[in-house]
């Protein structure tokens, strides 16, 4: 079937929704989907245009969102080619769903997201966005609370009137307009820690690629190859398989290490919503297997794709990546007798994601290197808003994710870190997070991600304020309460500007003792990278 022409006298816009592929996702968020649908379609309207559904809500499903990539083809099918579509997102949302159709759409595309903490709407929006930038699908985004607001009127009416809309890029710097800040000592170090990776060799275990449908966290092989790294695939079966040959004396072990070292989990008697000691054993048990596996084949880090491949057959990961994120954590051997890592983080990349992998494996050895904290995880890039106790003036950021935080990151350490059940909405078998409160400091922030064919590294600074207790808590019960949250400002930064340069769902995160260290860290980076041959940004800085 082909799909037919617009006219230019048309005023219709067509609306799709991509949305998860667990129908118990849909079906629980459908809810929000709506109600920012219907504000979107109001102010439309009194612009003086339509927007039409291109897929309707389906009865016997109970929501209204693409669910299959196949669904998704066959939606675009019936949307005329040069037609002006709207993505619109409160919720995540697999970009596999949607991408085949705009890959080949002629049309003006608008990703437009609520800017809501309740589910993860801006974490689905960044993907998309990213996604189409490798890709190389042309878009424009916009993003508003209640829809009402300047900012978003006026680019939204100048898209429906076909207008390109204008971003704010001045924060945005290149490497060479910033070299001459590096000092030579930290070029050096770069070139010297450039060339150990190129001489001997990086590999990154992924444990079944393509999480989620996120088409922005694959970066081609042919794109690694130049910098020394490689790719270990690895089957998340074999990681099963192997968590049933780990004794159950061995996850005990681990289980009472993390109880003497204060972690504490907080427990329940139905595994079907509430979290079980046995829930927390088989983690173990993934942790001790994930850790042997990387160990034989010589990964530099591992990534758990999980969510569609072992979310129906044990618990959830999370908790594991947390461990193997954190240098203080239970000691593993492998089959010669020696531990694993002793006393170093196992990098792990939360959901496969391999720009985090890379700046993870960066990070690691950067941070080692000028003996700073080497702990670094992903996080979503959840929400933002201001404080509203008023201790802090700043923009806060609200960086969640469901795992891969170590405890170190942590007020409190491991003392303050605990386990929640997952949600049974996305992890049916249960599972511990790794939760907690980031602590106070510095942190460098980055991201990794492929556009025109070339890998690029946006980098910049920032800093954990001390949030208070009630202001930390409404943020986290507006969103996920049982996920580690970091609360964080953007140097040199705004919202605006950073949502439309950020090309992904995650941003890197790790700290430095001080700022001057942290400004060292973030310059030896970026050297590191630009040696390598990623084209470097330096962001607000």
């Amino acid at each position: 079937m082909k799909a037919k022409k617009e006219t230019k006298s048309n005023k219709t816009v067509w609306l799709v929704a991509s949305g998860d592929l667990r129908l118990s996702a849909n079906q629980e968020c459908w809810p929000e989907q709506e109600a920012m649908e219907k504000k979107l379609c109001a102010v439309a309207k009194k612009l003086g245009y339509t927007i039409k559904r291109a897929h309707a809500f389906d009865k016997k499903e109970k929501h209204g969102f693409i669910s299959s990539q196949r669904m998704g083809m066959d939606v675009f099918k019936k949307i005329p080619s040069d037609a002006p579509v709207i993505v619109a997102e409160s919720v995540w949302q697999y970009t596999h769903h949607v991408l085949p159709g705009l890959t080949t759409h002629k049309g003006r595309i608008l990703i437009a997201a609520n800017w809501s903490p309740t589910w993860p709407g801006l974490v689905g929006a960044l993907n998309l966005a990213a996604s189409c930038a490798k890709a190389g699908i042309k878009y424009d985004m916009v993003w508003s609370e209640n829809f009402d607001d300047k900012y978003f009127l006026d680019n939204f009416k100048a898209w429906l009137e076909g207008r390109k809309l204008k971003y704010d890029l001045s924060h945005v710097h290149s490497y060479k307009s910033r070299e001459s800040k590096i000092p030579s000592d930290i070029k050096k170090l770069a070139k010297k820690l450039a060339d150990e990776i190129r001489t001997n060799k990086v590999i990154m275990g992924i444990f079944d690629e393509g999480c989620m449908g996120m088409h922005n966290a694959i970066i081609p092989e042919e794109l690694l190859w130049p910098l020394g790294v490689f790719k270990e695939r690895l089957s998340q079966s074999a990681l099963y398989y192997s968590m049933t040959q780990v004794p159950d004396a061995e996850a005990q072990a681990v289980y009472d290490w993390l109880i003497k070292a204060g972690m504490t989990f907080n427990y329940g008697k139905d595994p079907k919503t509430e979290l079980t000691k046995d829930q927390v054993l088989e983690q173990c048990k993934m942790y001790i297997a994930a850790l042997r596996i990387a160990d034989e084949f010589g990964c530099d880090a591992v990534g758990i794709q999980y969510q569609q491949g072992l979310k129906d057959t044990c618990c959830a990961s999370d908790l594991v990546e947390g461990i193997l994120n954190n240098s203080d954590r239970p000691p593993v051997k492998n089959k010669a007798g020696k531990v694993i890592k002793a006393g170093k983080p196992m990098t792990n990349f939360n959901e496969a994601d391999e720009g985090a992998a890379l700046d993870g494996i960066f990070t690691e050895r950067v941070h080692r290197a000028l003996k700073q904290p080497s702990e670094n995880t992903l996080h979503d890039v959840r929400w933002g808003g201001w404080d509203k106790s008023g201790t802090v003036k700043d923009y806060v950021w609200e960086f969640l994710i469901s795992g891969g935080a170590p405890a170190a990151h942590h007020i409190g350490g491991w003392k303050g870190t605990s386990g929640d059940r997952q949600s049974p909405m996305y992890f049916p078998k249960g599972g511990a997070t790794c939760k907690g409160v980031a602590k106070k400091g510095e942190i460098v922030w980055s991201r990794i991600y492929v556009q025109n064919n070339k890998l690029h590294m946006d980098i910049g600074r920032g800093h954990v304020p001390e949030l208070p207790a009630e202001e930390v808590n409404r943020r986290l019960k507006a969103s996920n309460p049982n996920w580690p949250i970091m609360n964080a400002v953007l140097h040199g930064v705004s919202r605006d500007q950073f949502m439309w340069k950020h090309k992904a769902n995650h941003i890197q995160v790790a700290y430095a003792k001080t700022a001057k260290d942290a400004d060292k860290c973030m310059f030896l980076k970026a050297a590191l990278a630009n040696e390598l041959g990623i084209s470097v940004n330096f962001c607000g800085v």
